[in-house]
């Protein structure tokens, strides 16, 4: 079984899917078209998909199934923001078999740093000082997140800007950098991502959609167009 860690560290770069909704068939649907990884949510307002996901006891069955079928890296965000974060709930995601989970830096309570044997990946937002950013590597981190497009901007295409921003932390950071799908990306986006240095992409509901037919065609095309690179 791979782990995020390994496919980050194997792959020139993991394809990873933002589920729109904890849902069975998109999550195979995802799956079978290459999805390296996939994520879902609890305790959040989804502001790309705009749906509300609730605590973990309402998708216990879902989780289950979805666990049983796929063996890869699944990932959880498990609030979102501090006060959503519950001891209990992260002890019962690790025990359903989420490997690893995703959450902004100040959101995350210092006890999950000793969480295992899930692995931790932490996201920034647009005003984050990237002045405080570091070695991370020796905190356990597997992964940082860049989610640092302002909410006004979602869906708007990439912009050479941004890709000096992402080349900035990664030449900042001693984990991988991880870019969501804030912006409108296109294949022909990959390229660019991989030469600054990303060493994932998460597509999210701006980019597959929200029903199992989209996620298909846009999984399969960026997965073809990753493995040209």
């Amino acid at each position: 079984m791979y782990s995020l860690k390994k496919f980050l560290e194997e792959k020139k770069m993991t394809l990873i899917v933002s589920l729109p909704e904890n849902n069975l068939e998109l999550a195979k649907a995802a799956l079978s078209e290459g999805a390296d990884a996939v994520k879902m949510h609890v305790n959040v307002d989804h502001r790309a998909s705009g749906n509300k996901f609730h605590s973990t006891e309402a998708y216990m069955e879902v989780f289950h199934q979805i666990r049983s079928e796929y063996s890869g890296p699944l990932g959880i965000v498990p609030g979102g923001s501090f006060k959503d974060i519950q001891q209990s709930e992260m002890n019962l995601l690790s025990k359903i078999g989420f490997d690893y989970f995703s959450i902004y830096a100040n959101h995350m309570p210092s006890w999950m740093m000793k969480l295992h044997p899930i692995e931790k990946t932490f996201a920034i937002p647009a005003n984050y000082s990237h002045e405080t950013l570091g070695l991370v590597n020796k905190l356990g981190i597997t992964a940082l997140e860049a989610s640092i497009i302002p909410g006004e901007e979602y869906g708007s295409p990439l912009t050479f800007q941004d890709i000096l921003t992402y080349g900035s932390l990664v030449d900042k950071m001693d984990v991988p950098v991880l870019i969501p799908s804030q912006r409108s990306l296109v294949e022909d986006d990959l390229f660019l991502l991989h030469q600054a240095g990303v060493k994932g992409v998460m597509l999210g509901a701006i980019v597959v959609g929200q029903t199992v037919e989209s996620i298909k065609e846009k999984v399969s095309s960026f997965r073809n167009a990753m493995d040209q690179i």
